[in-house]
């Protein structure tokens, strides 16, 4: 019997960079990356084995992701970075008029009606036909086998289980008691350390993988999703999952100080780091723990939050360009709103026109930059019955204000927070990187890539380093580790600084680099359970 915590570490404790020649696959889940790396020694790839990890992640980290989410890739192969954008759409029968007619004015956080399209199956099979060598079915088979006979529940997992069980023991609606009878035991969380099955789960993904993903999108799964939404009043319909198609799409980069950062264009939310790293790509930062060096990462991070908020949604809705976001000319603007004391943002003046992350590497010199998730930790809270799949709650940015570029429609994408970044050098690879955590998420893209480049940090450093996250106006949370000294330099420049207590709202990152000799070079954030296999 355990008398232990899971979750408390009261000593230093470090985790070293690895290296590894023929492999690499880094994540959130032990098991996940070693199902990765068994992939590539079978005779797959770098994106057969994100596929088979992202497949996997579904089932060991629940609380995070699930099939029922949207996923985001940046993948290099033959000397070519592609871009899939695997978000889901809002169903064809909802409007803003209508979720107003039902009593709220924003977008509600769980049941139907924040549930949009699931992307995250349609990606697994789009990434297999273009790039893969192994079947389809082989790349589910482990998932499959952890779900139907049981996985051992990491600490970090089971802590934020065991949040979402408190949060949905709120509501009394018949719409959450699916939730509970396939990821409870009789109410009850598992603890660290128990075996939990998930055997409704494991029959999904066989169907999936048996399909292609048809039986999901056109078959019996669309039938049910539909049947269960009338009964518990949801509008999305078994013709909206039919129509849903993945987009491959052209990453979107800035040049900084001789490396390119590449992210996914929107509606996802990486251009924020990219405006951000705009802005600062002209100083020259020497000491990554002075006042001065984190108070203009806050700014410009604010400014760029700030104008994504604003402007960015799905593309035909934008009436600002990425161009002009990104443009020389506008950096400079904004950068010029930067002093020495805290700002209030405000939108600038563009020129007009709960989340899993994977890196994988392999030989062949493919890598993969790969993110899923349920937005809010499990989602909306809503299960299909008697297929285990968690829906996701992005629905809930949308805004109810008619004049809003995010604004609420009919078979709309919604600004989408989930973004994988990737590096390159003189048309060379450096390789993938991510960090987990909603509106954290650019914020630390930021952070991590300055580390490296700017301070010359390896990557699990690059990782280790503690964070700080922008909020809203002039407040900016701080981790338990981040110097005393540092914050109260921070709060003479203006910010309102607030310490937390659990490490959890600052991301869970890793990566992936290349070095000239083509030694692959990994990393995990310490922030999670997570592992780089290596080979």
């Amino acid at each position: 019997m355990k008398t232990f915590d899971s979750l408390s570490y009261p000593y230093h404790s470090r985790r070293n960079v690895m290296f590894a020649q023929k492999g690499m696959v880094a994540t959130s889940q032990p098991v996940a990356a070693q199902v990765g790396m068994d992939m590539m020694k079978m005779g797959g790839n770098a994106i057969d084995a994100a596929i088979a990890t992202a497949a996997c992640l579904t089932v060991v980290e629940p609380s995070s992701n699930g099939i029922g989410g949207d996923a985001f890739a940046i993948v290099w192969v033959k000397d070519k970075l592609y871009g899939l954008n695997a978000s889901g759409y809002s169903p064809q029968e909802i409007s803003i008029d209508k979720v107003k007619k039902r009593g709220y004015e924003q977008m509600p956080e769980y049941g139907w009606l924040p549930v949009t399209v699931p992307g995250a199956p349609a990606s697994w099979v789009a990434l297999s036909e273009r790039f893969g060598k192994l079947s389809f079915k082989e790349l589910l088979k482990p998932a499959i086998d952890y779900a139907r006979h049981g996985f051992a529940v990491t600490p970090t997992v089971s802590y934020n289980w065991k949040k979402a069980v408190k949060t949905f023991s709120q509501f009394n609606d018949k719409a959450f008691k699916s939730w509970f009878q396939t990821f409870t035991n009789n109410g009850t969380a598992p603890e660290p350390g128990d075996l939990f099955k998930m055997q409704d789960h494991a029959d999904t993904l066989e169907h999936i993988a048996e399909t292609k993903g048809e039986w999901f999108y056109r078959g019996e799964f669309a039938e049910k999703i539909e049947k269960q939404s009338k009964e518990q009043g949801g509008v999305i319909k078994g013709d909206d999952l039919s129509s849903y198609q993945v987009e491959w799409v052209d990453p979107i980069s800035v040049h900084y100080k001789g490396y390119d950062i590449w992210e996914i264009p929107p509606n996802g939310q990486g251009i924020i780091t990219l405006m951000a790293l705009n802005m600062l790509k002209k100083d020259k930062f020497i000491n990554r723990d002075a006042a001065s060096t984190i108070h203009k990462q806050i700014e410009a991070i604010k400014l760029a939050f700030t104008d994504a908020q604003a402007f960015i949604s799905a593309p035909e809705f934008m009436d600002v360009t990425v161009d002009s976001l990104l443009s020389e000319e506008y950096s400079r603007q904004q950068y010029n709103r930067i002093s020495d004391q805290a700002l209030t943002p405000a939108p600038g003046n563009p020129p007009q026109g709960g989340t899993v992350y994977l890196a994988t590497a392999d030989n062949e010199g493919n890598m993969v930059s790969f993110i899923q998730s349920n937005y809010k930790g499990f989602g909306s809270g809503v299960v299909v019955e008697g297929t285990g799949v968690a829906l996701q709650n992005r629905g809930k940015d949308y805004s109810l204000d008619h004049k809003h570029v995010n604004a609420l429609a009919p078979w709309k994408k919604s600004y989408h927070t989930i973004i994988p970044g990737f590096i390159t050098r003189d048309t060379h690879p450096i390789g993938p990187f991510g960090v987990m955590g909603g509106f954290m998420q650019p914020q630390g893209h930021l952070q991590v890539a300055m580390n490296a480049i700017d301070f010359h940090l390896n990557p699990q450093a690059s990782m280790d380093a503690p964070r700080w996250q922008w909020i809203g106006n002039k407040t900016i949370i701080i981790e338990p580790h981040f110097d005393n000294n540092l914050a109260l330099q921070l709060e003479q420049k203006g910010h309102q600084v607030q310490k937390q207590f659990h490490g959890g709202k600052f991301g869970r990152g890793q990566i992936i680099w290349k070095d000239e000799d083509n030694l692959l070079i990994g990393a995990t954030d310490p922030r999670t359970d997570g592992q780089v296999a290596v080979w």
